[in-house]
């Protein structure tokens, strides 16, 4: 359950890509260990946004098409969908290269715009109400495939993260609405969402990952890796430590070692294939920090939240006036202006929903005093 493969590919070369991907399925048993005849497979890449490969937003299209052609090699019939933040699945498709890819290979676009309730959860922790895409429930597995990126929110956006576009158009932010400003209850969802979808197999798309303001306006970083296994914990904990990034300062996982879930700790996972260490990136931006979160008591926190947490930011020079934030902030704290949009800071959750969707990478992270100073303690 918690074997993880991390192989060695510098390029998107298709040749390189297929031989990469099928010796990382290899020490799983290959594509046919999951996928039998005739079943329908559903492919779930990160399509964020439509922007071009070389961004590094989206799942690059030639790992889609490698594990495409494993499925059908495997008899399986291939279905390859998601819910963008912006735009139609169809648009985004086509302007990441995932479109052209779906028709060479005669697989199935599947638009994420129908949902059905997921059974409810026994634990009473558990968000009780999720409602997912249609094509969950219909395709016979999931094969969850990631982009590695940092997530201003979150931390990290991997293996867990991913699996939040299986939720369709408007109840990510009803979701972000329910967590608020409470960023380990967000993750309680993510790893409740993750435990019910069950992904038969996860491949991480790292050979090119994002660092800094992930997940839509970060900067390209090579890593030249891909990874796969079937637990997306134990999946999460190596992308960590290839990243050379603190287990602690991705909330998912800082759950789910606090819960005890099998995989969140990298000393529970049987990693198979290249060193991580041997792969790391000489340097490597995280995600700023977005509050202080050890020591402060609730009320403290509630009433110094702008100096304890990091708040969005309009950069005069970048926004364009596009809108696009306003439109989909959750809470509504974003208003328009004839020069740029404002944001009422009280209202707003720190979901960081507008700096994900931004197009032209014009919101900033702004942290408040306290929480500068705590990351400057913490670095000495």
């Amino acid at each position: 359950m918690n074997r993880v493969v991390l192989e060695p590919l510098a390029t998107y070369e298709r040749d390189a890509v297929a031989t990469a991907v099928a010796a990382l399925l290899a020490p799983l048993g290959g594509m046919s260990a999951f996928v039998q005849p005739g079943q329908t497979v559903l492919l779930k890449p990160n399509m964020l946004a439509g922007k071009a490969p070389e961004k590094a937003v989206t799942t690059h299209p030639e790992i889609l098409h490698a594990l495409i052609r494993e499925v059908q090699r495997a008899g399986g019939e291939a279905w390859v969908g998601d819910s963008p933040g912006i735009g139609s699945c169809e648009q985004v498709a086509r302007k990441c290269g995932i479109l052209a890819v779906v028709a060479e290979t005669g697989a199935r676009l599947a638009p994420f715009t129908q949902s059905r309730p997921a059974p409810q959860p026994a634990s009473p922790d558990a968000f009780q109400h999720l409602e997912l895409a249609r094509e969950v429930f219909d395709a016979d597995l999931i094969i969850n495939l990631p982009k590695l990126k940092t997530h201003q929110m979150m931390g990290l956006t991997c293996a867990v993260k991913n699996l939040f576009g299986a939720l369709v158009g408007m109840r990510k932010p009803q979701l972000h609405l329910q967590a608020g400003s409470d960023k380990a209850r967000f993750a309680r969802m993510l790893l409740d969402l993750a435990a019910r979808l069950r992904p038969a197999l996860t491949v991480v798309d790292a050979v090119v990952a994002m660092e800094g303001a992930g997940p839509g306006s970060g900067d390209p970083i090579e890593v030249g890796a891909l990874l796969a296994g079937t637990n997306p914990l134990a999946v999460d904990a190596v992308a960590l430590e290839l990243l050379g990034l603190n287990p602690e300062d991705c909330w998912t996982q800082k759950l789910a070692r606090a819960q005890n879930l099998p995989g969140a700790r990298l000393s529970e996972v049987e990693l198979c294939g290249a060193d991580p260490i041997r792969l790391r990136p000489a340097r490597f931006r995280p995600a700023q920090a977005t509050d202080v979160s050890f020591g402060v008591p609730p009320v403290l926190h509630r009433r110094l939240r702008r100096s304890l947490s990091a708040l969005p930011a309009i950069d005069k020079q970048r926004c364009r006036g596009c809108g696009l934030c306003v439109k989909h902030c959750p809470p509504a704290a974003m208003t328009p202006d004839p020069l740029m949009p404002r944001i009422d800071l009280n209202a707003c959750i720190g979901c960081f929903c507008c700096q994900e969707l931004c197009p032209y990478g014009a919101i900033l992270t702004r942290q408040g005093l306290l929480l500068r100073l705590s990351r400057f303690l913490l670095a000495k």
